[in-house]
């Protein structure tokens, strides 16, 4: 956690789950942080925990979809403290539905959102982070950015396309010197309120969605995904996988090759 100290930090999605913990942690640590997400109140609340324990932080209502709003809060942040060290791209929603009955919208929606808003927070924070003498990105992608499943396409292509933009960063970072980190996470499970919130298809039961969920799928807690990723991202990891369903998901589809449907499908299926 020294890694962090004294650094300053963006956080977007800041209000609950994986992101309210990470700016917890942070803050224990003495982070400076600039912390983000489209609720007020919510972000209001972790900002209010966070002094606490630590530096008071700057708060803001984003949505990360809107590029200019993006900008300006990048702007504002290097001019309040001189300077930006971190940023973790932590913004996202779910959705559920297969291809045949989602609607177009929930694919641009959840698009928008989940890699337009990286793309948006890296766009907007990199000029600040290359001038740092030492800086990191890190983003949140998914076990579903490793591996395809049904009834959850959106989000998926969404994953991959932040799994795929956050390697092509790295390699950049790494041609322009290194100054810059760059961490992928793949989480498993992670009992937050994303399911609660998820968009859904015609005909799916929402609550059953989040039931199921909470019940049968969050194993870990948003704390423990936070201990993990700041970890892996002090110690410098390309990919960060978040809890023993991600790296379950990650081994099988690298060494089961063209198989390893069956054997997720054996897997998760019995």
């Amino acid at each position: 956690m020294a890694y962090f100290a004294n650094r300053v930090v963006a956080i977007t999605g800041a209000g609950s789950g994986i992101g309210r913990e990470l700016a917890l942690a942070l803050a224990a640590v003495g982070a400076l942080l600039a912390l983000s997400d489209k609720s007020a109140d919510a972000v209001a609340e972790t900002g209010t925990r966070c002094a606490e324990v630590g530096h008071e932080p700057t708060v803001s209502a984003l949505d990360v979809t809107d590029r200019a709003a993006v900008l300006d809060h990048a702007a504002a942040t290097a001019a309040r403290y001189g300077r930006v060290e971190a940023l973790f791209n932590n913004a996202g929603i779910l959705h559920v539905g297969s291809v045949a009955d989602s609607p177009f919208s929930d694919f641009e929606h959840v698009m928008d959102v989940d890699f337009w808003g990286v793309v948006n927070g890296t766009k907007a924070f990199l000029p600040y982070l290359l001038d740092a003498e030492r800086a990191h990105v890190v983003n949140m992608s998914s076990a579903f950015g490793l591996v395809g499943v049904a009834q959850h396409a959106p989000y998926n292509a969404a994953k991959f396309a932040v799994r795929g933009f956050t390697d092509s960063l790295r390699q950049d970072m790494r041609a322009a010197g290194g100054k810059v980190r760059v961490t992928g996470v793949y989480p498993g499970g992670v009992l937050t309120s994303i399911a609660r919130s998820a968009s859904v298809a015609p005909g799916i039961d929402a609550a059953a969605v989040a039931r199921r969920f909470e019940a049968h799928v969050a194993r870990t807690s948003p704390a423990a995904a936070a201990r993990t990723i700041l970890r892996g991202a002090a110690r410098g990891e390309a990919k960060v996988l978040v809890g023993l369903d991600a790296l379950l998901v990650d081994l099988v589809t690298r060494f089961a090759g063209s198989y390893h449907e069956r054997v997720l499908d054996m897997v998760f299926r019995s």
